[in-house]
């Protein structure tokens, strides 16, 4: 089984776990590409083009400037550490053990705009880009272009090399739409999340990022490899709930508390 899951916006720019290995992205050098097109662009230019306020754009503007190759300890930090937000503090990283650590690295799988596709111990600076900007690159129009099949591609990599036959879908829309689902050589199993308000069942998106966490936790740590597996996930308070679910849609609801 292979997870894919979304980045975050929120960062720890803390000093990196050097008592963890590290790896590196497997599309460091289009990343680099994707920089140098980005320290074209001024300030307000990168303000209109993310809709961020100018802080965020000048924060982003120094970040640009400031990325060098090769990524090191000293100015880079694992993915699954760097990345925080409602799917991380779900997920919990920081508890997993070393064993858990390595099936993470194997087994899940982060979207990135800047960077494609990233392994939890890849090094990555501290970016915002994501994945639905409109950026022009090189022939692509936007990201989804430029990143589509060589995300894509890699996915199926690594569900061979993984012996996986099962894709779960923790993305939000914005992040899966880059991968080609109809090329994925696998199963593609997307769960949604939803809570009860007033007699019915709502996705709310607060809860469902951090449900999504949750249960990549779950796969992780109990080393999930079937789907009647995962349904028996119930973290928080979440179920199963047959009655919303389908084959390819299995919907988890909780009441409210």
């Amino acid at each position: 089984m292979l997870v894919i899951i979304s980045p975050a916006k929120t960062l720890d720019e803390s000093a990196m776990n050097v008592s963890l290995p590290h790896t590196m992205p497997d599309f460091i050098d289009h990343a680099d590409i994707l920089v140098k097109k980005l320290r074209k662009l001024s300030k307000n230019k990168v303000k209109n083009l993310m809709n961020i306020s100018d802080k965020l754009a000048k924060l982003n503007v120094q970040r640009y400037s400031e990325f060098s190759l090769p990524l090191t300890a000293d100015n880079s930090k694992q993915a699954i550490f760097l990345f925080k937000g409602d799917v991380y503090e779900g997920l919990e990283a920081e508890t997993f053990s070393s064993g858990e650590i390595e099936y993470a690295q194997d087994h899940l799988r982060i979207l990135s705009g800047m960077y494609g596709v990233l392994k939890p111990l890849d090094l990555i600076y501290p970016y915002r880009l994501e994945m639905g900007t409109t950026l022009k690159v090189r022939r692509a129009n936007n990201l989804y272009q430029f990143w589509g099949k060589k995300v894509t591609d890699k996915i199926n990599e690594t569900l061979a090399n993984t012996k996986s036959s099962i894709l779960v879908n923790l993305a939000s829309k914005e992040y899966s739409s880059v991968v080609n689902l109809k090329r994925i050589n696998a199963q593609i199993v997307t769960p949604s999340f939803k809570e009860e308000r007033n007699g019915n069942f709502k996705m709310l998106s607060f809860f469902a990022k951090k449900a999504r966490g949750l249960m990549t936790q779950y796969i992780i740590k109990h080393q999930i490899s079937r789907v009647d597996e995962l349904i028996q996930f119930n973290s928080e308070g979440y179920q199963f709930n047959k009655a919303l679910s389908d084959e390819t849609n299995p919907v988890f609801t909780r009441k409210s508390t």
